[in-house]
């Protein structure tokens, strides 16, 4: 398995942090390329819970994530499975000075690749699978600092 990741702080708790994280209704706000809800377990986000989404028309087009690990103790995974790859997105958060610093990582699979699929991956996909996770983070931190009200 291949893994992007990106970091950041934020104002908030980890538990507040993970709140926001599972907030589907503020999704639009700070996950790269979100577009829509297209489904979502009411138990959302309880274990085997799942959420269906799509992107803008350049972006990842439909996404399914399957709760594998509930928010709890500053961690929540997913199983991500979209059209060109699988796997386990987590988002981790630990207390710090001021707040908590968080990690989001995508351990992911290729599901669809030529016989070039690895050197693309290592020189384009991995990248542009950081600097969305990166962005993502950053947009997460703003939101974070309103809600903490220090914005």
């Amino acid at each position: 398995m291949r893994t992007a990741r990106a970091e950041a702080e934020v104002p908030l708790t980890p538990e507040a942090a993970l709140r926001l994280w599972t907030d589907l209704s503020r999704w639009p706000s700070f996950v790269e390329g979100f577009a829509r809800v297209v489904e979502s377990d009411p138990s959302w986000p309880a274990h085997d819970s799942r959420v269906i989404w799509e992107s803008i028309p350049a972006g990842r087009g439909r996404v399914s994530e399957k709760v594998v690990e509930p928010p709890a103790a500053g961690e929540f995974a997913t199983m991500v499975f979209e059209d060109r790859l699988a796997g386990r997105q987590t988002f981790h958060a630990v207390e710090s000075v001021g707040g908590a610093r968080i990690e989001l990582a995508l351990e992911y699979t290729l599901t669809r690749h030529g016989p070039l699929g690895a050197v693309a991956d290592a020189i384009f996909i991995r990248r542009a699978l950081r600097d969305s996770l990166r962005r993502t983070m950053a947009r997460f931190a703003v939101e974070a600092q309103d809600e903490a009200g220090v914005r």
